[in-house]
């Protein structure tokens, strides 16, 4: 399969992201196309995916500061349906990081919902990501098919573009949420909030959106207790480096976190 990943510039390119985007999140206000055209010409980026010319993935981000340093901040990254699991999403993040230190930038960054395993791979282990900040509700109530019925809570993370992947080692990490399994569904136990180790996980479910479906008042218990726990351990000097699957039990992943003030 020959997908070319290139820049978009054109209305009528924008007109089709837009379609997309309507497809990948069931939402009646995607980006409007004026919107995404004024980014790009201010220092934003809107990549597409193509199979054949035709659209099946995109990545739109725009210029962000934080008071001390610019930065890209990567708003939206979505595939369709038809054409997940391919990598693509990979090649779109490898595009825009290519196009990112073109424009000057050294660093980008983005939000994404931490129970999303599948986004947190992506983001953390393949990409190199790392994340110290946890944004509760950052969205407020979103109504399409992904976040409905979950308060929007999220991971801001950070690509530097010019610093190496911290690898995960050997160590022990000390799990901070004990699980239990139940009819086939993992389950949050008791958050531990005093542990000091130099090394800590936290488990979250593999399969967030099935487990959702089956029981909303499960989905919003890890809600709860991931929220708990990140936003804890994000506020006493850990950083969370890697998300990987838990070769003990196959219903989860575990977010691995260091204490250190740099990554």
């Amino acid at each position: 399969m020959n997908i070319v990943i290139r820049n978009i510039e054109h209305v009528r390119e924008l007109i089709e992201v837009k379609a997309l985007e309507s497809i990948i999140w069931s939402m009646d206000d995607p980006v409007p196309v004026h919107h995404m055209a004024a980014v790009i010409k201010s220092g934003g980026l809107v990549l597409g995916a193509f199979l054949n010319e035709r659209l099946i993935g995109f990545q739109y981000s725009f210029a962000g500061f934080d008071g001390k340093v610019a930065y890209l901040h990567s708003h939206n990254l979505g595939i369709h349906p038809d054409f997940r699991k391919l990598g693509i999403g990979m090649q779109l993040k490898l595009a825009q990081k290519e196009s990112a230190i073109q424009k000057g930038y050294d660093l980008i960054k983005w939000t994404y919902d931490p129970l999303e395993t599948v986004n947190g791979t992506l983001n953390l282990h393949k990409l190199g990501a790392t994340c110290s900040t946890y944004i509760e509700n950052a969205y407020g109530d979103l109504p399409d098919q992904l976040n409905v019925g979950l308060p929007s809570d999220r991971f801001l993370v950070e690509w530097n573009l010019t610093k190496e992947q911290l690898e995960a080692n050997s160590a022990s990490y000390t799990s901070v949420i004990t699980t239990n399994t139940m009819n086939g569904y993992l389950t949050p136990g008791e958050v531990t909030l005093d542990q000091t180790d130099e090394w800590i996980s936290v488990p979250v479910p593999l399969n967030f959106q099935e487990l959702k479906k089956h029981d909303l008042t499960l989905a919003l218990n890890w809600r709860e207790a991931t929220r708990v726990a990140f936003q804890h351990y994000f506020s006493n000097g850990y950083h969370a480096f890697d998300l990987i699957r838990d070769p003990s039990d196959g219903n989860a992943c575990h977010y691995l976190f260091k204490k250190s003030k740099e990554m």
